[in-house]
């Protein structure tokens, strides 16, 4: 395999793909692999498997730099001391309470959904259904006060529930971040809270994630898989960056249905091309 110009072109797409849908309640991995069966990358499956997992570090280090100050326990006071700010701890062992779920549940069926899941119809069905649940959700939330306003607020019972509801995101198209925002918000976190909190369960998730694909696919990459990777994560987190910046933005005035009309839209369009053809 080697890295022409056209091939780095198709590394560049899938890393602004990447660092728009990772974030964006969309389904980055639906949507890169969709991407894959129009501008395939001239690597083995194998490969492909492993840098759609890995390309999402370039992503998860927009968030590091994004929010080290939420994120970082220590508050360094000069050169010699440091303070631990015990409010941040307390998040991430909520963060691992969450995580727990999800990561039981990927050791013993992702090799499985790899194998039987990951295509075009699944995909395009699953872009639909949780579409419409953001339409259904934000509609009904009209008429409902958030009891959980700010991330400080969110307890080790709640992190568990959206733990649970993270389960849902290893079927390809229905999005991590989607996930656990749909439940949060069905269980009364505001939707700036649920945000920041998937944020940080992004964290271990993708690098535990993507450890796993390494040790799968192990770690003897030639110099073309090595460029691809690196431009790719790269790309990856300077549209990242961006990205998280409007989706903070735009959540504190809006909430989250126009992503809902978007996923039926793209979903039942795939839908339609992959059923004609």
């Amino acid at each position: 395999m080697g890295l022409s110009f056209i091939e780095f072109l198709k590394v560049v797409f899938l890393g602004i793909v990447e660092g728009i849908t990772e974030w964006l309640p969309i389904s980055s991995t639906g949507h890169m692999l969709l991407v894959d069966e129009f501008i395939s990358l001239d690597a083995s499956e194998q490969f492909k498997e492993m840098f759609f997992v890995i390309i999402q570090l370039g992503a998860i280090l927009a968030v590091v730099l994004l929010f080290w100050k939420k994120m970082f326990p220590f508050q360094f006071k000069d050169k010699e001391k440091s303070v631990i700010r015990k409010d941040v701890f307390s998040i991430w062992f909520k963060t691992a309470v969450a995580c727990v779920p999800g990561t039981v549940v990927t050791l013993l069926f992702d090799d499985y959904i790899e194998a039987h899941l990951h295509t075009p119809v699944v995909i395009a069905t699953a872009l639909v259904f949780y579409g419409v649940a953001f339409i259904l959700i934000e509609n009904w939330n009209k008429k409902r006060t958030f009891k959980v306003e700010t991330l400080d607020d969110i307890t080790y019972k709640t992190a568990f529930i959206i733990g649970l509801f993270q389960v849902l995101s290893i079927i390809p198209g229905t999005s991590r971040s989607g996930a656990t925002i749909i439940g949060a918000l069905l269980i009364g976190v505001s939707r700036v809270a649920a945000a920041e909190f998937t944020f940080f369960m992004a964290v271990p998730v993708m690098f535990g994630l993507s450890a796993l694909k390494m040790i799968k696919f192990g770690l003897a990459f030639s110099g073309p898989e090595l460029a691809i990777m690196i431009i790719g994560m790269v790309v990856a987190f300077l549209v990242s960056v961006v990205v998280i910046k409007f989706l903070m933005s735009y959540i504190k005035r809006h909430d989250f249905k126009v992503f809902g009309v978007y996923r039926i839209v793209i979903g039942l369009v795939v839908l339609v091309y992959f059923l004609a053809v």
